[in-house]
């Protein structure tokens, strides 16, 4: 997850790592990336880490035995514990929802949840925050506004029931909860999901459900501006499912301080390296990550920019199977303090990818962790000196598919 927006703040006033902008890291059961053992490489990790019940439910009885909770099985020390319902990264199957359950899908399949079951599962885990219970299936094209209605009563009454549990378990003490916003591309259902749930005694807000490829670009900026505008500023509001960095910058202005960190585990894995610029500094010397003349050409930003195919690419990436790096010797990314940009070559992970090295997928996420935080760090800079317009002007400008090809 990585956050940048209003105040942060909790619901104590007290902020999530001292003001605005902290970013986190999206994690999986078998690791937590990006990457296994390597954590020695990456330098100022996000103060946040994201756990997902859809990689942890099937798992239970093994924290259940080990009875310490999340953080200290899995080795994530000096980081606030985020448990979400699902993984970002992953689409989940629909139609599986009822009044008294939600679903979440595991490497084994389904797992249905409870009341009783998911508050079970927040005890073993021992998040510092969790997303409450919710009926998340509106993302689709033309949900119909009863779909909608019924989506929204569902996740309150999820909600109050998630509450109710919280307030009678001390093992839960300490522990926040984060309402979840639901209401589809309906304007109606998502002010009257936001205003109900700002009612209730959570410590911030979960945006789900606009994350959606076939909703509009506008719209759904139009719909994150209402919602945030009827939310608390004093409590953080998180987006769910977005992380491209264009989407990130427009959801900042309309209100949005946290989102999830999944954007470049799912570059890793299409084989790609993020090479877009933030550098903001007016100084040249101070450029942390500075564009290549010759990045790829990725084609258009809305075609390549579809995350509900993970295997499409972006115009902030640059794809290191092509042909073309056989026989490039830079860094990835020219001026990156990164392990991966510091000790090895663009022509070595085109080797590691073409010849599935599962190497390539360490070094990639070393990089693109790197590259991706670095942003959230220049997105923290420049709000702090109101120098966003300028930071969008960069975003934009420098992305990778901008620069005229080399041949």
């Amino acid at each position: 997850m990585s956050a940048g927006g209003a105040d942060g703040a909790w619901q104590d006033g007290t902020a999530l790592s001292g003001g605005p902008g902290v970013s986190a890291v999206h994690t999986l059961w078998d690791s937590a990336p990006p990457h296994p053992g390597h954590a020695a490489h990456l330098n100022n990790l996000p103060s946040v880490t994201q756990v997902t019940l859809s990689n942890i439910a099937e798992h239970q009885e093994v924290l259940e035995e080990f009875k310490d909770g999340f953080r200290k099985f899995a080795g994530l020390h000096d980081t606030v514990l985020y448990c979400s319902l699902h993984d970002p990264a992953a689409s989940c199957p629909t139609g599986y929802t009822t009044n008294k359950t939600v679903s979440v899908w595991g490497s084994g399949g389904r797992i249905e949840l409870t009341v009783a079951k998911f508050m079970g599962l927040q005890k073993i885990v021992q998040p510092d925050w969790y997303q409450s219970m919710a009926d998340g299936e509106t993302w689709q094209n033309n949900t119909s506004r009863k779909r909608v209605r019924k989506s929204v009563d569902r996740t309150l009454a999820h909600l109050d029931e998630c509450l109710l549990v919280h307030q009678n378990s001390p093992e839960l003490e300490g522990v926040e909860v984060f309402g979840v916003v639901e209401g589809g591309d309906i304007l109606e259902e998502r002010i009257r999901s936001a205003r109900e749930t700002a009612k209730r005694p959570v410590a911030g807000f979960c945006l789900d459900g606009l994350q959606m490829r076939s909703l509009d670009q506008d719209l759904r900026f139009q719909l994150t501006a209402a919602v945030t505008k009827e939310l608390p500023e004093n409590k953080p509001r998180l987006l769910q499912g977005v992380g491209r960095p264009d989407e990130v910058l427009a959801s900042v202005e309309a209100g949005v301080d946290l989102f999830e960190g999944f954007f470049p585990f799912q570059v890793t894995e299409r084989g790609c390296a993020l090479c877009f610029s933030f550098d903001i500094s007016p100084n040249p010397e101070r450029a942390v990550l500075e564009l290549n003349e010759d990045r790829e050409a990725a084609g258009d930003l809305e075609q390549n920019g579809d995350l509900d195919d993970p295997t499409q690419m972006t115009y902030f990436e640059m794809n290191l199977k092509d042909k073309r790096y056989q026989d490039d010797f830079r860094p990835l990314v020219e001026g990156c303090g990164c392990y991966c940009c510091k000790n090895h070559q663009r022509a070595y992970l085109h080797h590691l990818l073409v010849t599935n090295e599962l190497l390539a997928g360490v070094l990639l996420m070393i990089h693109n962790t790197a590259h991706y935080h670095g942003f959230f760090g220049a997105l923290r800079e420049a709000l702090a000196s109101d120098k966003l317009d300028l930071l969008k002007q960069r975003v934009l400008k420098g992305r990778c598919g901008q620069t005229d090809r080399k041949e």
